[in-house]
């Protein structure tokens, strides 16, 4: 699938399909948590460091660009 045909499906989706789609992914990430102790234990910098690598796109995106 392309990616213009994903972006056309995504634009159906509401802000409350959204939201739930992003806790949907927190509770499968609990599971997988829950599953996978060893991953509990991944240094706080690492995972820092991966939430900032992976907000900053979208964060751009929403309040820079035009």
């Amino acid at each position: 699938m392309s990616l213009e045909k994903l972006n056309q499906k995504v634009k159906k989706l509401s802000v409350l399909d959204i939201g739930l789609i992003k806790w949907s992914v927190l509770f499968a990430t609990l599971i997988i948590a829950k599953l996978f102790p060893v991953v509990l234990n991944i240094s706080y910098p690492i995972l820092i460091t991966l939430l900032v690598l992976s907000i900053i796109k979208p964060l751009y995106v929403f309040w820079f660009k035009k």
